[in-house]
């Protein structure tokens, strides 16, 4: 299995909502785990209010079903809400794996 490819997305949570955040994101993993192209499908908080997402992909087409899935639509559901700002998504390429 060659895993190359990663999604980052930082998500900054409006003042109060941190655990709301939190409870959308821990619900997340139900839905990556559908995913068959999703390799890994980390959720994480770094402090009160900034929260991400890190995934990996073996191809280019599994993180773009990734990206027109079902985790980013329901995030666009609840982002008016939630989030103090629109999340920050950005591609990786993977270096290196253990």
């Amino acid at each position: 299995m060659a895993i190359d490819r990663g999604l980052l997305a930082i998500l900054e949570a409006k003042p109060g909502k941190g655990a709301e955040l939190a409870d959308f994101l821990r619900q997340g993993r139900a839905l990556a785990a559908e995913e068959p192209g999703t390799v890994t499908w980390y959720a994480f908080k770094l402090s009160d209010t900034t929260y991400g997402i890190f995934d990996s992909f073996e191809d280019e087409d599994a993180r773009q079903a990734h990206l027109n899935g079902k985790i980013p639509a329901a995030l666009g559901q609840v982002a008016p809400d939630l989030l103090a700002a629109d999340p920050d998504i950005r591609t990786t390429d993977i270096l290196a794996v253990k």
